[in-house]
């Protein structure tokens, strides 16, 4: 789950489509983003800083181009995670050095250390990766 950008109770998914909370794609991005992480996304420091890293890269996953891959990213994830802690640390939160641009199988990876080889439409139609 990845959108654009989040504002208040809404998020804008990557088409431009409203996600909200009572969404099945919107309930799942806000009920996965931590309490202490939320007024930090919304922040017009880290939409800004985000929207000019992905374009810095050419809106393209990191990882995957080393591989020799073409995928767009849609995450920009921080490679410190961001913590109650560190997230005040505009070196952490902020920096690039601390950013990469990546696709939504190579963040899930990080995660979770699995990628899932499907992916499932809200039309429910099943796409191979």
């Amino acid at each position: 789950m990845t959108c654009n950008a989040i504002y208040g109770k809404i998020a804008i998914g990557r088409s431009g489509e409203r996600l909200t909370r009572s969404s099945p794609r919107g309930a799942l991005l806000f009920c996965c983003m931590k309490d202490y992480a939320k007024k930090f996304y919304k922040s017009k420091a880290w939409v800004g800083t985000r929207e000019a890293y992905l374009k810095s890269v050419g809106g393209l996953c990191e990882r995957c181009r080393k591989k020799g891959l073409i995928v767009p990213a849609e995450i920009v994830h921080h490679k410190i995670y961001l913590t109650p802690d560190n997230i005040t640390d505009t070196s952490v939160s902020l920096g690039w050095p601390n950013l990469e641009a990546v696709c939504r199988f190579c963040h899930a990876e990080e995660h979770t250390g699995t990628v899932k080889r499907y992916t499932v439409d809200e039309l429910g139609r099943v796409t191979i990766r």
